[in-house]
């Protein structure tokens, strides 16, 4: 029977070669920093870790974005995964129960499931979502799908059901109010919750340069010129 760091292993390897080819906010090294960040949370939580692990790694093995919006592909390709190195059933069934619910997925749909676990994979995807990552992320997303960066014409959608949220072509910056700027309220865990405040604050000084420079505000009038 493989140990548990073995398993751990060959489960980087598997994502790793898996999302290859994935869009570059949803790739390995999304799904490594999610890792990285929930190791960090989880010193401060009573989790078990390998549970966490395995769960960090596998949370986007198939995200449903990439397979016409389908959220069964990613909990059975994890499912069948686990079951190949033989993992203890109890094991499977929590990581398949966090990937079903780990995502922001719109619409206010309430968690069918909750854990210790979970709440700390939950809060490193979010904040992989969030802050510099985020922003790079966000747009890199939208390049993806070809959307506008910015349309004043274009309200956020504040309401929009969980279907609404899915099939979304709103402009990337809209994807600030409808789902980034939400998250910062939403963090399970108190280490979540320090990190993501610091990001916000990131973010919304972005969202503050983006518009001084969309509409034209001129910096002359301050004290600092560029270099002649």
């Amino acid at each position: 029977m493989n140990n548990q760091n073995d398993i751990i292993n060959k489960t980087k390897a598997f994502v790793k070669d898996t999302l290859a080819n994935a869009e570059g906010g949803h790739d390995w090294f999304h799904t490594q920093r999610v890792f990285n960040n929930a190791l960090l949370i989880s010193k401060n939580e009573k989790v078990d870790p390998f549970v966490v692990s395995l769960g960090a790694l596998l949370h986007d093995i198939a995200d449903s974005k990439f397979h016409n919006g389908d959220e069964s592909v990613g909990p059975k390709v994890a499912r069948n995964f686990l079951k190949g190195l033989n993992v203890e059933p109890s094991v499977i069934e929590h990581v398949v129960s966090i990937i079903e619910n780990v995502s922001f997925k719109g619409g206010n749909e309430a968690q069918k499931f909750r854990s210790a676990e979970l709440d700390v994979i939950q809060d490193a995807d979010r904040l992989d979502a969030i802050g510099a990552i985020g922003i790079a992320r966000c747009f890199n997303y939208g390049g993806f799908k070809n959307r506008v960066l910015y349309n004043p014409d274009i309200q956020p959608n504040l309401n929009m059901s969980k279907e609404e949220y899915k099939s979304s072509d709103a402009p990337s910056i809209n994807h600030f109010y409808e789902k980034l700027l939400l998250l910062k309220d939403r963090m399970n865990t108190q280490t979540g919750r320090d990190i993501a405040y610091q990001r916000h604050n990131y973010m919304l000084e972005f969202l503050d340069q983006f518009y001084r420079e969309w509409n034209g505000v001129s910096y002359l009038q301050q004290s600092f010129k560029s270099p002649s």
